[in-house]
């Protein structure tokens, strides 16, 4: 529910312990996207208090949703990774009827996030410029592949392509190997994140100008946004950066190593680091070495360093160096599987996994909103909907929608 300049808007602070309703409480959001970057970023804003209408269609629905195995209930767990607590509608986007059914819903949302392929007979259909002309208080996230501009603006793509595309594969894998993609969907998540930025920019400045505006992200923008010290490595000395591993292009030790049972991380960012590393594993010498005393020299002399770091700290075990670091003091970590993070204390502490209850499927573990506001963890509020779950009373109620605001 929008709100004029006049009106008070709803007060979401809490205290930790108390009901928390979410800094986006009364924002509607239209989420017409699918796959992963749109979903996540909407999800994101029901995380926030945001309500999230999911509009999909009769057919199947969202893709993700038979994105399996493993499935839960009779969707994927892909689809369930990035749309709790939204509500799923079902509608027909080519037809007139449910063109009128969106427009209806347009006229009392606050935000409208799409992702249509470009040049498709969709992106034609709910043309931005049309939307924001019928109803400009929206604000409209639209996230594609390349971007509205360039060559390749009305190419399609997937996060495997973006990563592929924008640098990062090139940059990940052991040197001199095979490039490979990242472990997460960086290329998908990534525009998301972004999207969520430009939304709640765009919502603010609204509550000063009663006016929505037209966003646009890319897979492909938020890999550069993310090359950070890659970009401007390359940018300085107008090398071409390859992979290196575990390693950084800007510090050594940086990386992981092998102890004499396991593999794990030793992150030195700093020279005093350095030297309580050198401390801790009784090697003076490396200490000593004017060679080795400041990043500069370490960064260049990066081969033999690691040899000799790898030599010594082969001859014991993961914790046993992981104890010894942390008593003095050096940031290092064991590499963990997920089945490990799951079970950790941590984990658990933070309050990052909450159960809902899916309909069909009984209790179901999501992983919850990464910030807190005032000691509160925001609730996931309800389970990943259920295709087309709330389409009689979301639509039984566009026929006859209330006349629609201005401002935030």
């Amino acid at each position: 529910m929008r709100t004029t300049e006049t009106e008070s808007t709803p007060d979401t602070s809490t205290a930790a312990g108390g009901s928390f309703a979410g800094p986006l409480a009364g924002v509607r959001v239209i989420d017409l996207s699918k796959i992963l970057a749109g979903p996540y970023a909407t999800m994101s804003l029901a995380d926030l208090g945001a309500e999230v209408i999911k509009v999909e269609h009769p057919d199947g629905g969202d893709p993700t949703r038979a994105w399996g195995p493993p499935m839960v209930g009779a969707d994927a767990t892909y689809f369930h990774a990035a749309n709790h607590g939204k509500k799923s509608v079902t509608i027909d986007l080519k037809s007139e009827r449910g063109q009128t059914q969106v427009h209806e819903l347009l006229a009392e949302a606050d935000v409208l996030v799409e992702n249509f392929r470009p040049g498709s007979s969709l992106q034609t259909i709910f043309d931005y410029k049309e939307l924001a002309a019928k109803f400009p208080h929206l604000v409209i996230l639209r996230i594609s592949a390349y971007g509205d501009h360039g060559p390749m603006r009305d190419e399609p793509g997937y996060d495997m392509v973006a990563q592929a595309r924008g640098g990062l594969m090139s940059l990940t894998g052991e040197a001199g190997g095979p490039p490979m993609k990242a472990g997460f969907a960086m290329g998908d998540l990534g525009a998301g994140l972004f999207g969520i930025i430009g939304i709640v920019s765009a919502l603010f400045e609204r509550s000063r100008t009663g006016k929505g505006q037209y966003l646009t992200t890319s897979l492909y923008e938020g890999q550069l946004a993310l090359h950070v010290n890659w970009a401007t490595n390359y940018f300085a000395d107008g090398n071409r950066p390859h992979a290196l591993g575990s390693g950084h292009p800007n510090l050594v030790p940086y990386q992981a190593y092998r102890a004499a049972d396991d593999y794990f991380v030793i992150a030195i960012g700093n020279d005093s680091l350095w030297q309580r590393l050198c401390t801790a594993i009784e090697r003076p010498d490396l200490g000593d070495d004017e060679r080795l005393s400041a990043n500069r020299g370490r960064v260049e002399h990066r081969e033999y360093l690691n040899e000799e770091l790898s030599r010594t700290l082969r001859t014991n075990t993961v914790e046993h160096w992981c104890e010894k670091f942390s008593t003095a003091g050096v940031p290092a970590a064991p590499i963990k599987h997920l089945d490990e993070v799951y079970a950790d204390p941590q984990t658990e502490a933070l309050g990052m996994v909450q159960t809902v209850e899916h309909p069909t499927a009984g209790p179901m573990w999501q992983v919850a909103f990464p910030v807190n506001f005032n000691g509160v963890r925001p609730p996931v509020r309800s389970a990943p909907p259920e295709l087309g779950a709330d389409t009689e009373d979301i639509l039984g109620a566009t026929d006859h929608p209330h006349p629609a605001t201005t401002g935030a």
